[in-house]
């Protein structure tokens, strides 16, 4: 009788003289749980960098280990291709940006990643690594060469991370039982032809470790005795032993195709789960404070509205949201839940806090300080760094979003508008936002229909700790309500110190910037932003490599000078 369930065999080998400076990384993963398996496949990747990169161990493992840990973790309904391609974007973007810290190296990579999934492999590549096909007696190279040749030395091109957007060869393939995979790198290149490889890997099959053993100690033979390097080969043989049936092949069974809760009152259950207060009711979600009859614990459920059954676009979105909080660490940040069983209903979870919105926490705090005002801009300035670290916007930062425990911790919430970068100009992330609803505290581009970005969750950061710190806003004619382009004249920024005499003219100065209507005007980074709040007043230590190792020099001259200057005075008075 067949198996429901996908069946792999996997065969590795390594070619080096030491691993730990093996500039290659390859991985099998195969889900052990059936659902998963179903849902999201099972995946086999190779990455491989250059050798004359300082980290390229690093680099390697890290592009490998970072797309089986993001895959596997991308909502069950997504499909293979969106997935994967989100996943790539994000490492590739993460990659770009930490190899400007590094010297001597950086974090790029090729790589090729194939996910099998139901009856179909999906191969998505860049760079220069090499991905074969082996059906019965047909050899074929799946993967295209992407290479550079730079005075005399080939490098890869449309590698990870090699630019802040990458183009990513898709293709889709249909499976048969018996197909295998050879995962190999670009340094293999001359030693074995494709006889070479039938051959080897036929002469039997039932062992792919073995047959991998062969083509690493083939392929060293045959490069040493052309005169070159052998010392960093590696191959993977991935062999399709059983397919799923068909019925089984449907990722948005898992979890896409549950029903959207009915409307719910405190008393009521589902799944477990006793409504203990209804915390919103909006156009698009509902939000409910519940207790699990089971562990005890209080959480909050956030579901779609009953009413948007047929609207696919928003559900799909709504699915992104557990995803997206998922990848956020931060206690800054609201943190998903697990339910103690299994979902019958479309919703997810999240921790319960005890405490109040920051609007209520204003109302109820009127004579606190700029101190404690700032330590809550501050606290709200690093859980919006967190989603940016992970290439994430909020788009809906403003004082109901965000909420304070009794010890004064901030946590924010509310990530119906938190949408990924996009590379288009972030036209989707911009339609979103304005899809689940601008507020006064949104920034200019969103109503004029400009390029979104981080600056514009600057914006929105720096507008809130205004009215924290004021009570008003910052221009009179709110950014939500402009018309054209032409209406940026009218926003003229109100000193936050006419306001409040606390805020000081640096503090006024920073504030300004961030809320400059033109977004290529204000901070580049938020740490520029936070590092300005931190220090608003003077009274603390420059940043490393700022102002005062600027003025160490010149005070090191200037007391070099004046020493100069008495012995010149005592020598004319000793003539």
């Amino acid at each position: 009788m067949a198996s429901s369930q996908l069946a792999l065999s996997v065969g590795q080998a390594f070619v080096a003289p030491d691993r730990r400076h093996h500039r290659s990384s390859m991985s099998v993963r195969i889900p052990d749980d059936g659902t998963q398996l179903a849902a999201k496949g099972a995946c086999a990747l190779i990455s491989d960098t250059s050798s004359r990169n300082a980290i390229a161990k690093q680099a390697g493992d890290l592009s490998v280990r970072g797309f089986l840990a993001d895959y596997f973790s991308t909502p069950d309904h997504w499909d293979v291709k969106t997935s994967a391609t989100r996943v790539l974007r994000s490492l590739n973007g993460w990659c770009y940006s930490q190899s400007h810290f590094v010297e001597n190296g950086s974090y790029v990579a090729a790589l090729s990643a194939m996910v099998y999934r139901g009856h179909d492999a999906h191969l998505f590549h860049m760079g220069d690594t090499l991905v074969f096909r082996l059906r019965g007696a047909e050899f074929e190279q799946l993967s295209r060469d992407h290479i550079t040749d730079l005075g005399g030395y080939r490098y890869p091109s449309r590698a990870l991370g090699l630019d802040g957007s990458i183009d990513i060869d898709y293709l889709h393939l249909p499976l048969k039982q018996g197909d295998l995979f050879l995962f190999t790198t670009q340094a293999v290149r001359g030693t074995l032809m494709p006889s070479d490889y039938v051959q080897l890997i036929r002469q039997d099959a039932s062992d792919l470790d073995a047959a991998c053993e062969r083509l690493a100690q083939a392929a060293r033979e045959r490069a040493q005795s052309r005169g070159y390097g052998a010392d960093q080969f590696c191959f993977q043989l991935v062999r399709i032993d059983q397919l799923p049936e068909a019925e089984h092949d449907h990722p948005g069974r898992i979890y896409g195709d549950l029903p959207i809760p009915p409307e719910l009152s405190p008393g009521e259950r589902i799944d477990g789960l006793e409504i203990q207060e209804v915390l919103s009711r909006t156009a698009q979600s509902r939000v409910y404070r519940v207790r699990d009859t089971r562990t005890e614990r209080e959480m909050v459920m956030k579901a779609p509205s009953p009413e948007l059954s047929n609207r696919n676009a928003y559900l799909e979105h709504f699915l992104l949201q557990q995803w997206v909080v998922e990848r956020v660490k931060s206690p800054f940040v609201a943190r998903v839940m697990e339910p103690s069983r299994p979902r019958r209903y479309l919703y997810y979870l999240m921790v319960y806090v005890e405490g109040e919105t920051l609007t209520d926490w204003a109302r109820r705090h009127p004579q606190a300080n700029l101190a404690q005002r700032l330590d809550i801009a501050v606290q709200l300035g690093k859980a919006v760094q967190a989603l940016h670290h992970r290439d994430l916007l909020h788009q809906r930062i403003h004082p109901d979003n965000v909420l304070i425990d009794a010890h004064g911790q901030v946590v924010l919430t509310d990530f119906s508008a938190c949408h990924m970068r996009d590379v288009d100009g972030h036209r989707r992330s911009r339609e979103l936002a304005r899809q689940v609803g601008l507020s006064e505290h949104s920034a200019p581009e969103y109503a004029l229909d400009d390029s979104v970005g981080r600056r514009s969750d600057q914006y929105s950061l720096a507008s809130t700790i205004y009215w924290l710190l004021t009570g008003e806003l910052p221009y009179a004619l709110t950014p939500n309500r402009l018309r054209s382009h032409t209406d940026l004249e009218q926003l003229s920024y109100r000193s936050a110190r006419t306001l409040n005499p606390e805020v000081t003219p640096s503090l006024d100065d920073t504030l300004r910037r961030a809320l400059d209507p033109q977004r290529s005007l204000r901070f580049r980074r938020m740490s520029e932003l936070l590092y300005a709040l931190r220090y608003h007043d003077g009274q603390k230590a420059d940043p490393p490599g700022g102002a005062r190792r600027l003025r160490e020099p010149a005070n090191f001259w200037q007391g070099v000078a004046g020493i100069l200057l008495l012995l010149l005075v005592l020598s004319w008075l000793l003539r």
